[in-house]
């Protein structure tokens, strides 16, 4: 038996496919039952979301209230970081991560570690019919997302993830949601989800992957960029999502942090949930139409290059993850581009200045969808907003002027693009 099988054996990623997160799913089972009658998972699901929404608003302004939310005060239980998981030093080491490369991690959000999310079917199936990623509300979801990684990783200076922190309440606000979920697909679609091959929706196995899409996808992504991690980074920034994890109920963060050896068997273990699915593709689709108009006239290819890319020579199965999601062929020039990086190191002395144009790409691509992210989700329920220190080192103006400015050249390219959009016939929504 070799390590793989040792440390991580086959039958324990069935375990964890197969169980979800009893504790708080019998604290939301009581608190639907306690409900009047005629209010389903969904209404309640929705109820729950604002909730949280303005739980995390107070938590991001230390003069705020918490508001008062009877599923949080339940949850006291599950509040308080873990022995092993207060060590402030390394936790701000691995937030630190976030904050020196934070446009390269925002790009790998978008560009890597979502398609994974959508190639994990069971995942896949959960955003698509109970999360209604696939409508015009995909945006304010990826905002969403994005959103959580600033509270965990991007407030390294104000102890985000101690109990109170923003980073903290997304954690316990996460686990919730997770719960809700649940019971929305046992309400809604109890009859047909094959739990035998999918486990509960949301499962220990998908939240362990989701951990690792996180970390260990983006720091791979990084890497493919020109930003090559340190182990010590690695393993500090592996500690704070380790942390977050525990706080999200991830069952094999319970007892202690991941490790840099725990990188290869769970990978390896977690290539096999990679498969193609109708609404792998849907997601995938709808997400690079999104992302696509936001780029500059000229660049708008530039998200689906920029995946292909990413996923070239991913490891363990990754690789598959473009075709599995069916992702459109790159833009020719790009497709120059990786030739010419590929010769690029074979000759050395042209190796430097190819990376440097790639890693301006993507340092270019991450902070449009940013700033797009910020202009039109600044405001409302699921609000996106960065850290002032954050804007200042990623150049990210947010005065009224600045969005103004980018609003009218937003209009722009819509008005140019429209055109080509309607020569395309019927089904120009298509990302093609």
């Amino acid at each position: 038996m070799n390590d793989l099988d040792e440390r991580w054996p086959q039958e324990r990623f069935r375990r964890l496919r197969q169980s979800a997160d009893p504790d708080v799913d019998k604290v939301v089972a009581e608190y639907l039952q306690a409900q009047p009658p005629g209010r389903d998972a969904l209404e309640l699901v929705k109820a729950v979301v604002a909730e949280l929404g303005a739980a995390k608003r107070a938590a991001r302004d230390p003069e705020a209230e918490p508001p008062a939310t009877k599923i949080f005060d339940a949850l006291d239980f599950a509040k308080e970081l873990p022995e092993w998981g207060n060590d402030r030093e390394l936790l701000a080491r691995g937030q630190a991560v976030f904050a020196d490369y934070g446009l390269y991690q925002s790009a790998a959000l978008f560009f890597a570690c979502l398609p994974m999310a959508y190639a994990e079917v069971s995942s896949a199936k959960v955003l698509a019919g109970v999360s209604n990623l696939a409508t015009h509300a995909m945006t304010r979801r990826v905002a969403e997302t994005g959103q959580m990684l600033v509270d965990v990783m991007g407030l390294k200076t104000s102890d985000s993830l101690q109990p109170g922190g923003p980073g903290h309440t997304t954690a316990i606000g996460l686990r919730i949601l997770h719960s809700f979920v649940r019971a929305l697909v046992d309400e809604r679609y109890g009859d047909t989800w094959d739990t035998e091959r999918f486990g509960p929706p949301v499962n220990q196995e998908l939240l362990l992957a989701t951990l690792f899409d996180f970390s260990v996808v983006t720091w791979e992504a990084m890497e493919t960029m020109g930003v090559v991690l340190t182990d010590e980074e690695r393993a500090a920034n592996l500690y704070t999502w380790s942390v977050f994890g525990h706080l999200m109920g991830i069952e094999v963060c319970r007892e202690g942090p991941l490790t840099l050896d725990d990188v290869e068997p769970v990978s390896a273990r977690l290539g096999r949930l990679l498969e193609a699915s109708d609404e792998g593709r849907l997601l995938m689709s709808v997400m690079l139409r999104e992302m696509e108009a936001f780029m500059p006239l000229g660049w708008r290819k530039m998200p689906r290059s920029l995946v292909h890319w990413i996923f070239r020579d991913a490891p363990y199965g990754a690789h598959r993850v473009p075709e599995l999601l069916a992702v459109p062929a790159p833009a020719w020039w790009f497709t120059a581009l990786f030739a010419a990086a590929r010769a690029a190191h074979r000759a050395s002395w042209l190796a430097g200045p190819v990376d440097g144009v790639i890693r301006w790409l993507v340092r270019k691509a991450g902070r449009h969808i940013v700033v797009a992210m910020i202009d039109r989700h600044s405001d409302g329920q699921a609000a996106f907003r960065i850290p002032d220190e954050l804007a200042r080192a990623w150049r990210i103006r947010q005065s009224r002027a600045a969005v103004k400015a980018r609003a009218m050249r937003r209009n722009v390219r819509t008005r140019l693009r429209a055109p080509a959009r309607g020569r395309k016939g019927p089904h120009s929504d298509s990302p093609t």
